[in-house]
């Protein structure tokens, strides 16, 4: 390959690629593995039916399956970790492949896995095996495509080229949604309810096929071949991330409570707890809250795309932090009107849309700033940890969590508790820590000795 072009900090796409083509072969895999991964929080009421003792409470089950849901969440740490560390060892491009083909494989399974009916309670446990794969795939997946994208941008615009990536979850959402629907409509409630809910995973074979395709054509990153060049890539990125002392853990500390954790309950209260809201508390018409959801998610997607672009101008922290705050403000009142208007579909898009306007507001600038706090020799494994572990357990425990409190407390409202206690959580550690960055790859902190930009002690 050849070496890349280095142009006042800038670090351009080479070997034949063009940018917007490399933000296409990353985001395409990413959304595919987002698919498979929210097959299953789609569907998890059938999961209750088929995988947990038909001897349940049926909203008993239903919460064992949210639970289910959250261990796919709960490994994605552990999956930083071990992809992170093979990132920042071997290459971007080679974990990013291997972490495509092992969600693939784990969703496929899930739709062959036999139910409760036929194996007893090996049925859960083989279905918590599927999820904890997915997990761990999905733990290497999204640092890898995002810190990918990051190495190829210039500086001043990687908020703009890597929101695109961040489009890809909510993205994925909408393709399970639409792929989910339609198999629904055309198997009908019954047949789908006792095998076609099953059509969706195995679908995901031919999608990663694709997306795996697509992939081999891409090359190294340029700036991850330069370090390799040099002989400054890490030779233990894990020992180099956790090893190092107290800078770079407080910097993913700071990342965690100050962005990623906030960010995650932002992202699944508006976008995964408003389903089942909707459907499991409001029982609002599933085709009727499968559109609202589509067309709300679908219309948000761009402002991905501003948002990411508008930090660029003006800094990461400040955008992220006004949506936290506005999580915690309207939260409440906007899943009282869900209520108060269950039976008016444009009035729930309106708010389901405004919620996933909050969605983009701390999401879309996200990837950058992590890319921009961490220097690059332990960039994916630094970065990934922290993401991980917000949107993973804390985010992930959304679901489950708001349906265990509503049912402890018996007020519905009250699952929102937990997601706005971490969203001011959110404001007051982003505040206090964040300090603006200056958009610049920090690879060159390496060689010049730099420090961290981003916390208080630091100029």
């Amino acid at each position: 390959m050849s070496a890349p072009a280095e142009t006042a900090g800038r670090i351009v796409a080479t070997g034949g690629l063009s940018l917007p083509w490399i933000i296409a072969a990353s985001s395409v895999g990413t959304l595919i593995e987002w698919y498979d991964f929210y097959l299953y929080g789609v569907l998890a009421l059938f999961f209750s039916k088929h995988f947990f003792s038909p001897e349940l409470n049926p909203s008993v089950a239903f919460i064992a399956s949210l639970f289910v849901f959250w261990t796919g969440f709960l490994v994605r740490p552990f999956g930083a970790i071990v992809f992170g560390h093979l990132g920042d060892l071997i290459g971007r491009k080679f974990t990013f492949m291997l972490t495509l083909i092992l969600m693939g494989a784990a969703t496929f399974v899930v739709g062959l896995l036999p139910g409760y009916a036929v194996i007893g309670a090996l049925a859960p446990i083989l279905l918590v095996s599927m999820r904890v794969l997915q997990g761990l795939a999905l733990g290497g997946e999204y640092g890898g495509a995002a810190t990918y994208i990051a190495e190829h941008a210039p500086d001043g615009k990687r908020g703009f080229y890597t929101s695109w990536i961040q489009t890809t979850a909510t993205m994925g959402i909408v393709l399970a949604l639409l792929v989910i629907m339609i198999c629904r409509l055309w198997f009908g409630d019954q047949a789908f309810g006792d095998w076609g809910w099953r059509v969706p995973f195995l679908l995901s074979a031919l999608l990663v096929l694709l997306s795996g395709y697509i992939r081999l054509k891409l090359e190294e990153s340029p700036l991850f071949a330069r370090l390799k060049e040099q002989g400054k890539a890490s030779a233990n990125p894990a020992a180099d991330t956790f090893l190092s002392g107290g800078k770079n853990w407080g910097l993913m500390l700071v990342a965690l409570f100050g962005a990623t954790a906030p960010e995650g309950v932002v992202w699944y209260t508006s976008q995964f707890y408003a389903l089942f809201y909707l459907q499991a508390v409001l029982k609002v018409n599933y085709v009727t809250v499968y559109v609202i959801m589509m067309i709300a998610l679908t219309l948000g997607a761009p402002f991905f795309v501003a948002f990411g672009a508008l930090s660029d101008r003006i800094g990461r922290r400040n955008i992220m932090t006004l949506g936290f705050a506005l999580a915690v403000i309207t939260y409440w009142p906007v899943f009282t009107l869900l209520g108060t208007f269950r039976d008016n579909p444009v009035v729930l898009a309106i708010l389901v849309f405004y919620m996933v306007i909050l969605v983009t507001m701390v999401y879309g600038p996200i990837a950058a700033f992590l890319v921009e706090l961490f220097p690059a020799r332990i960039r994916y494994t630094s970065m990934s940890l922290p993401y991980h572990v917000g949107n993973g357990v804390f985010g992930g425990l959304v679901p489950a969590a708001g349906a265990s409190i509503a049912a402890i407390t018996g007020v519905a409202l009250s699952g929102l508790l937990y997601p706005m206690a971490i969203a001011a959580i959110g404001v007051i550690v982003s505040l206090a820590f964040i300090r603006e960055p200056t958009h610049r790859i920090r690879i060159w902190d390496e060689v010049a000795g730099g420090a961290p930009p981003l916390v208080p002690d630091q100029p």
